[in-house]
């Protein structure tokens, strides 16, 4: 994939290139500046963007902001926004402005070339990633009074992994259960949290948004 890198740390900026490129993708540039990134987006054309979510001037919420911002012109745009805090505030709001190739994951998470490659294909692919430390946050914070504590302890765990973007099957593999199984606990947690069963419902991103929307 073509990447484009925005992040104000020149350490992190070359870290990430490295890391790519290890695993065949190419780096189209990489910038310091929010302020960059639109007008590298018009005349590179990425296939994705990788961005860190404190950067100047504010050092608060600006990679937020430039995802949302991105999104707006070029909407099938993946974009994986890393930090080093697992704020559920900041993966409500990217996710509320489309979940599709949407990722929020934290820099800690990252121990491998391949756990990044294998985030951005599943973003370019459509898919959603959420790091499961603020999924974690969002359901202990809302556990008590809240319609997630209707879900069971395994229905939780499916979900989680529904955050991360596994389909059935790779859900299947991580806790070592069938198919079957997973499919039955993910249909009942589209009931227990009463989500439209229309054929046009993405049901499996509403549960998410399920998830971190209740805050």
């Amino acid at each position: 994939m073509r990447v484009l890198i925005v992040d104000d740390s020149i350490i992190a900026r070359e870290g990430l290139r490295r890391l790519l490129e290890a695993e065949g993708h190419r780096v189209v540039d990489a910038v310091g500046r929010p302020d960059q990134a639109p007008g590298r987006v018009a005349t590179e054309h990425p296939d994705a963007v990788i961005m860190d979510i404190r950067m100047p001037p504010t050092f608060t919420d600006e990679g937020v902001a430039l995802a949302l911002a991105l999104r707006r012109t070029t909407p099938a745009l993946p974009v994986l926004v890393l930090s080093q805090y697992a704020v559920p505030e900041y993966a409500t709001r990217l996710l509320e402005g489309g979940a599709d190739g949407i990722g929020y994951l934290l820099k800690d998470r990252i121990l491998e070339p391949m756990q990044l490659s294998h985030a951005l294909h599943r973003l370019g692919a459509g898919g959603t990633v959420v790091d499961p430390d603020v999924v974690g946050e969002l359901i202990l914070a809302r556990r008590a009074g809240d319609v997630l504590s209707r879900l069971s302890a395994r229905e939780l765990e499916v979900l989680r992994l529904m955050a991360e973007g596994l389909s059935d099957k790779g859900i299947a593999e991580r806790m070592w259960v069938s198919t079957n199984t997973v499919g039955t606990h993910v249909q009942h947690i589209f009931q227990k949290l009463e989500l439209p069963g229309t054929p046009a419902s993405n049901r499996r991103v509403l549960a998410v948004l399920a998830l971190l929307q209740r805050r």
